[in-house]
């Protein structure tokens, strides 16, 4: 089963603090194991401009401003635009199924920087990585449920609701949700 394009939503039970209400969107999924971003965990250390001015790329008076997030554990300082299907850099987008790119190339800052680019994007710093058989080990251990997003989710809604919403999406009341689980 591919889970390219499906989000993971942490359970209250997640034993890793680092994923606690996360919600994730994968973007790569194969036998040699998974990738995905953390869509709902802003940096407060780190703004769009700040970044920008960090790299000394210009920004134009109508250029864009996005969201920075935490997208994982792994390589922190590697930056990854998850945006719309309408933004393709050559040779540096990859296509996440559910009409997504990731772009990792500075084409993309320097693009939002001069208020094109893509729709609909946000920046995230790390990401999280799973070996082979990992995530659906940790999916059978009811670590996480896996749903199909609405592109309203991912870019939208307030990261501090997405991880609800998400739940709500699949027709689950959060506050229904138990740290512990069992099997029947």
């Amino acid at each position: 089963m591919d889970l390219g394009g499906s989000i993971l939503i942490s359970m209250p039970g997640m034993g890793d603090p680092r994923f606690e209400k996360s919600v994730i969107l994968i973007c790569a999924h194969s036998p040699e194991g998974a990738m995905g971003l953390i869509i709902n965990k802003p940096s407060t250390e780190l703004s769009f401009s700040g970044l920008l001015e960090h790299l000394e790329i210009p920004r134009a008076p109508q250029g864009r401003d996005i969201r920075v997030h935490l997208g994982g554990p792994v390589e922190r300082g590697r930056g990854f635009v998850l945006h719309s299907g309408d933004y393709h850099a050559q040779g540096g987008t990859m296509e996440v199924a559910g009409g997504y790119g990731m772009t990792a190339t500075l084409d993309i800052l320097q693009a939002l920087a001069l208020g094109a680019g893509p729709r609909d994007a946000l920046l995230a710093l790390g990401y999280a990585g799973w070996g082979p058989g990992q995530l659906e080990s940790e999916i059978a251990r009811n670590d996480w449920l896996t749903a199909t997003p609405a592109q309203d989710l991912i870019f939208g809604a307030q990261d501090s609701t997405k991880w609800g919403a998400a739940l709500r999406g699949m027709g689950i009341d959060p506050l229904t949700l138990s740290p512990t689980s069992g099997r029947a």
